[in-house]
């Protein structure tokens, strides 16, 4: 009888890494990029903030900026009330919808 042995050949290294590779550019186009994205609109956003602009925060208080410092606001709310929050308090994507909605 004659055994015939049949016998892999070795993989190169770099070969093995490729699908991890390419895991971590699908995480970072489909995950991290879009939050780096979203997370620069969202400054952005608070940083151009002014007096007037109708906004609402990330805790659901909706209201006119009454006064703009350097970390935070000046909300009016109904009837002359006004509310102190930091400028990470607002939301951007509650505003937009707030504003979709009108």
């Amino acid at each position: 009888m004659y055994s015939i042995l049949l016998q892999a050949q070795p993989q190169s290294s770099w070969i093995s890494f490729l699908p991890m590779i390419g895991i971590v550019v699908v995480f970072y186009f489909f995950m991290i990029r879009p939050q780096q994205k979203k997370a620069k609109e969202q400054k952005k956003f608070t940083d151009e903030v002014k007096k007037g602009d109708y906004i609402v925060t990330v805790g659901g208080a909706h209201g006119r900026v009454d006064e703009v410092q350097d970390e935070t606001i000046i909300l009016e709310v109904e009837r002359g009330g006004r509310i102190k929050f930091s400028k990470s308090a607002i939301s951007l994507e509650s505003t937009k919808a707030f504003k979709d909605k009108k």
